[in-house]
């Protein structure tokens, strides 16, 4: 009967502890910080295309012999040990190209969640909302990139998600995440469409010189009456080869059923080969070799005998006077099997463009914890 009852003295102890750490942790205050971004941006297309778009099947820097916005951002962030929140709104050319099948004011939600630990020691957290993708190793922030202008991997996947997304910690080296959401890069759910999608996510890193991930996306995005499943993996490697040289590799492959309820797929696959050199603390120049097959334009449709069957490669010459401003001029050439390259009067197997950039950012912490 002592025993009995030191044991829950002792338990009632040890709650009073926890619930006590606990409501210390909730009642600490959040830190609230402002970032901003613009990139101002110039591209001619030696195509010389009708129209001012370049391409359809590119979403940055878009455009021929014009003067433009890229994206312009400017994003509240919250963070507590408890608890956080992000909200970003946009504008640019990339908000109106990418997030085109998004109804009003939509297409200027950058970012819009909420996240909580589910943990006290912060290793589970449940996020909701408006998520950046966990496909791709590109982000719509051009800074962030080796190079300019998106790989055509990054550009033939999502960039943003809508939907919830639950990470664990499982080491200090690997991350594991689960996600619920409404589709294929869509905010608001396809019209007919019930059926949720979900994706995976394995990250491990185990240090600044060396990053693993390998991302899936299942789902559809088809109404139910005509649905096919897609599959998509995202798998890429970074690596820190010397205090000067970069090297990213990465490699996207999908499969969609040919019509609803078929046995056969309908495939695409993409190589990405990024190698970035630092020349000193304000040059930098990058090399990208990349291919692209989307034979039965499941992703990029050409109507064309073989579809989009592209080569690309492209060189980067960056000049930053201040870490967080950019000057970035890039050439890029792409080959593809078909003539599925605008100009003025019909399409080449061939395209070559130039494109500059100014890019700036800037984050301010208003509360500190």
């Amino acid at each position: 009967m002592k025993t009995f009852l030191s044991s829950i003295v002792f338990f009632l102890i040890a709650s009073y502890h926890v619930n006590a750490q606990l409501d210390v942790a909730w009642k600490e205050t959040p830190t609230l910080s402002i970032y901003g971004f613009a990139d101002l941006f110039y591209a001619y297309d030696f195509n010389e295309p009708q129209g001012n778009i370049r391409q359809p099947f590119l979403f940055n820097h878009n455009r021929h012999n014009e003067y433009n916005l890229n994206l312009g951002l400017f994003k509240l962030n919250l963070d507590h040990p408890r608890y956080r929140a992000n909200l970003a709104l946009q504008t640019g050319t990339y908000a109106n190209d990418n997030y085109a099948q998004e109804p009003g004011v939509l297409k200027n939600i950058f970012e819009a969640n909420i996240g909580i630990a589910l943990t006290a020691d912060q290793k589970l957290w449940l996020d909701v909302g408006i998520l950046p993708s966990h496909l791709g190793f590109e982000s719509a922030i051009s800074l962030d990139n080796f190079t300019l202008t998106r790989s055509l991997s990054a550009e033939s996947s999502p960039y943003f998600l809508a939907g919830a997304k639950l990470t664990y910690q499982l080491s200090e080296k690997l991350e594991l995440a689960g996600l619920m959401v409404n589709g294929w890069q869509r905010i608001q759910r396809l019209e007919g469409n019930s059926l949720s999608s979900f994706g995976t996510q394995l990250l491990y890193k185990t240090s600044e010189n060396l990053s693993l991930n390998w991302s899936t996306f299942v789902g559809t995005d088809d109404p139910d009456d005509t649905r096919r499943m897609r599959y998509f993996s995202n798998l890429y490697s970074q690596f820190q080869i010397s205090e000067r040289f970069q090297f990213l590799a990465g490699f996207d492959v999908g499969a969609q059923q040919s019509s609803k309820g078929s046995s056969s797929y309908d495939l695409w696959f993409s190589p990405t080969l990024i190698g970035q050199y630092t020349i000193n603390e304000a040059w930098k120049t990058a090399l990208r070799a990349e291919y692209y097959q989307d034979e039965k334009g499941v992703i990029i449709s050409t109507l064309t005998p073989n579809g989009f069957k592209t080569t690309g490669v492209s060189a980067n010459v960056d000049y930053s006077p201040i870490p967080h401003l950019a000057c970035r001029l890039e050439a890029r050439w792409f080959n593809s099997k078909d003539a599925v390259f605008e100009t003025e009067n019909d399409s080449k197997t061939s395209n070559f463009f130039v494109g500059a950039s100014i890019a700036i950012q800037f984050m301010e912490v208003i509360g500190q914890r």
